[in-house]
Order: structure tokens, then C-alpha cells, then sequence
């Protein structure tokens, strides 16, 4: 029997259902986790994660260092980036690009570019004013002390390069990654 999940929660624009089978990420900014998961299942988690140096929520600009909360995709996979590994989001969402707009962060402009992205299941905008290229990725040459010791990212997820390693074994474009 295929069950399904609803994750998040249903918006005037889109949802996300993830298939019982399907496997997906839960990344919890304040634990500094991400589990593994496999419909409602835990099958790992993985630890001592960093996140962006001004904590998580709704990024109000580029630059913010700020990693948004929202359920995402993973967009691309980029596996020769300085960072060891790179799995880009689909960032920003349907949602984020909601509020952006109400608030005037983005113009209509933005709005149905991200819009229209999403609807064609391709990767946003990467250049509005909400900036772009948040993913999640490993350390690369920087130091595992400092990842250690403090949230020190741009708005991305970060790991120790062995995390990302493992973690890549679950993760392919069109994953779910769900930030809370």
C-alpha cells in the first residue's frame, strides 16, 4: 500500500507530498540535525551541523546570512564545488516569494519568475533580492574547528566533508528538504 504525506502545509500556490517510500530531509536549525527520513520513519541522524551566521527564518535580503525556513527540492547537484559537494535548493519557494512580494522585498517582476519557475518544476531566480544559492554542502578545504565551534555559513546547511560524503548516498535532484 503507497501512503502519502503531506509536508508543510498546503499554501494558495503549492504543496509538497512526499510518497511513503520516498526519502527526504528534515533539517532542525535548532538542534543542528538533519534526519534522514523515509516517509515518517528516522533511518539517520546526522549531527553537529552548521548553519547561516544570522540564524534561520525568512530571509529578508541577499546577503542576510540568513537559512531560510520552508520546504524545498534539492534544484541541482554540483559535485566538483569548493565546498566538496553542493545539492542547491529550490530556493526560494512558491511561499517565500509570497511574502517577499507582500512585504515588498521583490517586485511583481521576481514574483512570477519564481513563480513560473516552480510551476515548470525548475530552479528559481538565483539573483533576486532574496538572494539565492543556498544549499547544502560540505566544508571543502575550510577548517572543521571553526564548522565545530559556530554557525558560520551564508544561508546554506553545512557539513564536515565525511557528512556530506554519507549523506550524498540519500540525495539526488528533486529531493525534499524540509527547514525548521
Amino acid at each position: 500500500m503507497l501512503r502519502i504525506y503531506l509536508l508543510l502545509c498546503c499554501s494558495a500556490f503549492s504543496f509538497t507530498v512526499i510518497a511513503g517510500d520516498d526519502v527526504w530531509l528534515l533539517v532542525d536549525t535548532k538542534a543542528l540535525t538533519i534526519e534522514v527520513k523515509k516517509g515518517q520513519q528516522t533511518l539517520e541522524v546526522l549531527n553537529d551541523i552548521a548553519i547561516g551566521q544570522g540564524g534561520a527564518g525568512f530571509k529578508n535580503h541577499r546577503g542576510d546570512n540568513v537559512t531560510p525556513f520552508g520546504s524545498y527540492r534539492i534544484g541541482w547537484v554540483g559535485e566538483q564545488s569548493s565546498f566538496r559537494k553542493f545539492f542547491g535548493l529550490t530556493y526560494p519557494s512558491t511561499e517565500d516569494a509570497q511574502k517577499a512580494l507582500e512585504q515588498g522585498v521583490i517586485d511583481r517582476v521576481a514574483y512570477n519568475s519564481i513563480m513560473i519557475a516552480h510551476r515548470y518544476h525548475q530552479v528559481p531566480p538565483q539573483n533576486t533580492a532574496l538572494g539565492g544559492r543556498i544549499g547544502i554542502h560540505g566544508l571543502g578545504r575550510a577548517d572543521e574547528k571553526i564548522h565545530k565551534s559556530m554557525n558560520w555559513t551564508h544561508g546554506c546547511i553545512a557539513l564536515t566533508n565525511g557528512q556530506i560524503d554519507h549523506l550524498s548516498q540519500w540525495l539526488g535532484k528533486g529531493t525534499v528538504v524540509k527547514i525548521k
